[in-house]
């Protein structure tokens, strides 16, 4: 039988894709010199936690995107990816329902306004989180704040206070 990494691209997804696959098989398939075949296994649902972990620390960002992406990452692996470069990276720990209050905290101060946005309209976001969002240089974080349903009525009002100070 041919070694499971020879087999052509087309034939991997097509395994990853099964969803009879095994999670041995889709941690082989993680190892993958083609960047492709590891996003697709990130993508894939039955993939265990473990597998997840190590793709999140990937060379090719592409893959680490779709780690961030894929609704199964651990909150332990997307505390990794909130400390990556990319910025695409970080937008989808922001969006991410397992991501932690501590791991939005540090996002709150990302340069990248969009992941700053993101935070904002988490529902993991802590009071004290949005108590400061609520003053953002952005005003499509501040207007985001105020969308939190999370938000009280005085976070509300410390967006319109900071709104009118920045008109």
């Amino acid at each position: 039988m041919k070694n499971i990494l020879e087999l052509s691209r087309q034939e991997k997804i097509q395994i990853i894709e099964n969803p009879n696959t095994s999670k041995e098989t889709l941690a082989i398939l993680a190892t993958d010199v083609d960047s492709y075949v590891r996003c697709e296994v990130a993508r894939n649902s039955n993939k265990s936690t473990e597998t997840l972990a190590v793709l999140a620390t990937d060379e090719d960002s592409g893959v680490r995107y779709c780690v961030a992406y894929n609704p199964n990452t651990s909150t332990e692996t997307l505390d990794v990816l909130a400390t990556y470069e990319n910025s695409n990276v970080r937008r989808w720990v922001a969006l991410h329902p397992n991501t932690s209050q501590e791991t939005l905290e540090i996002l709150a101060t990302d340069k990248d306004s969009d992941v700053r946005r993101y935070v904002a309209l988490h529902t993991n976001t802590s009071q004290e989180t949005l108590k400061l969002l609520a003053t953002d240089e952005n005003s499509y974080v501040r207007c985001c704040v105020a969308e939190n349903p999370n938000a009280t009525e005085m976070i509300r009002r410390l967006v319109l206070m900071t709104d009118e100070e920045h008109s």
